[in-house]
């Protein structure tokens, strides 16, 4: 991902485009994110589309990142046909599973990726040499979300291909047992001792939070790359205070409190 490698330049800040809503993701791709996550995970993403929401971004500053719904060798190889080149692969467990992934994004010898002349991410045919050349183009983040995958973090990070570790705050802390408590007190230990981890082997990661507060937490505990919510996050918050603002201003309390929570 060449967003983790841009020396002297600001740290990487993305956001989650949850909408399915090829017109929001291009709006967002003109809002100053530097990348943005095309969640298949938990959206009504189909294939097609996913086609449109990265054309959408094409003509826009921000880089995708596609999160696959899972570690699965036939959908990934469909996303990577689609044009996405940089993926975000949930749930990973272990070093197997990471090289799972990585081999589901790389042509053989390299791995297992089935082969397609006339693709859109070849351009249809067009871009010189693609099948020979796709390999060294990918990226691959995966996502670390439970204690037991936190355990396996130097030997998953070790796996060729594995360009970044991603923790999923709200998963992990799930599996912890605070289930809504991004933020509590041995989730936070725990993800601090794992940022550590992974820059003692020198491997780029990142997390994401729901407000700028808490990502200004994550950055002081040490994060490479971070989002901030999601479009769907930020649209609900923002119409939430606005209507709370104005009815506060009708009944004279001026709360302007939200209610919505996650990203």
């Amino acid at each position: 991902m060449n967003l983790l490698s841009r020396q002297g330049q600001p740290l990487p800040v993305g956001t989650w485009i949850m909408s399915a809503s090829p017109l929001i993701a291009e709006a967002m791709g003109h809002a100053g994110f530097d990348w943005g996550v095309v969640d298949m995970e938990h959206t009504p993403l189909d294939m097609a589309d996913l086609v449109h929401m990265l054309q959408a971004v094409a003509g826009t500053p921000l880089v995708p990142v596609v999160r696959v719904p899972w570690n699965d060798a036939v959908f990934i190889k469909r996303v990577l046909d689609a044009g996405a080149s940089t993926l975000l692969v949930p749930f990973v467990q272990n070093a197997e599973e990471a090289r799972a992934a990585v081999a589901a994004t790389r042509y053989a010898p390299e791995g297992c990726r089935g082969m397609a002349g006339m693709s859109r991410a070849s351009r249809f045919g067009t871009a010189p040499d693609y099948l020979r050349t796709a390999n060294r183009q990918m990226g691959v983040i995966v996502q670390l979300e439970t204690p037991q995958a936190l355990e396996q973090l130097e030997a998953i990070a070790a796996v060729p291909g594995v360009d970044a570790l991603f923790i999923g705050p709200a998963d992990l802390s799930a599996t912890m047992g605070h289930v809504g408590q991004l933020t509590h007190p041995e989730v936070l230990a725990l993800t601090a001792t794992a940022i550590k981890r992974a820059k003692a082997v020198g491997k780029p990661i990142g997390t994401v939070g729901g407000t700028p507060e808490v990502v200004q937490q994550y950055l002081a505990m040490g994060f490479d790359f971070v989002a901030i919510a999601s479009d769907l996050g930020l649209l609900m918050r923002s119409a939430q205070a606005a209507v709370a603002a104005v009815r506060g201003l009708a009944d004279g309390q001026g709360q302007g409190k939200t209610a919505v929570g996650g990203y």
